[in-house]
């Protein structure tokens, strides 16, 4: 039995994909609440006994349909959401990754309403989470930055 994400007893970790394509990363528009027409990165909460790399390979695949190969860490985001009781009804630590696209179109799932690959700075002009132009910006530097040895 999972735990309610409504009203939790803890927060959730969640991971998410800036995928880089052609000096394009997708965004996606989520379908339903609370980020409900907020563009974001595709990603979901990490399932018992998944390393980060198979759960944010997992949550892409579920929700867009394509393939990644994720590079690396490209930074952390937090989402709290409090009611107006200021109690918290919603919060998740959220790893995002820096990860190339391997194939596939975006094939949406009910969570998503639209997906979109565009340049970095065409982000200044949508309604998006908290810190992704920031995460973006990371993810392009970690993917041109040369292997480590």
């Amino acid at each position: 039995m999972s735990e309610s994400r409504s009203y939790p007893q803890r927060p959730f970790l969640a991971v998410s994909a800036a995928i880089v394509r052609d000096d394009r990363i997708l965004v996606v528009r989520r379908s339903q609440p609370p980020a409900q027409g907020v563009y974001t990165l595709p990603g979901g909460v990490v399932e018992v006994g998944e390393t980060l790399a198979q759960a944010i390979t997992r949550e892409v695949l579920e929700e867009t349909s394509l393939t990644i190969e994720p590079v690396a860490l490209a930074g952390f985001s937090e989402a709290i959401v409090r009611d107006g009781n200021d109690q918290v009804e919603r919060h998740f630590v959220i790893l995002c990754f820096a990860a190339r696209w391997q194939g596939g179109e975006p094939v949406l799932n009910e969570e998503l309403s639209e997906a979109h690959w565009l340049h970095p700075a065409e982000l200044a002009g949508l309604t998006t989470t908290a810190g992704l132009a920031e995460i973006v910006q990371s993810a392009f530097e970690l993917m041109r930055a040369p292997p480590a040895v």
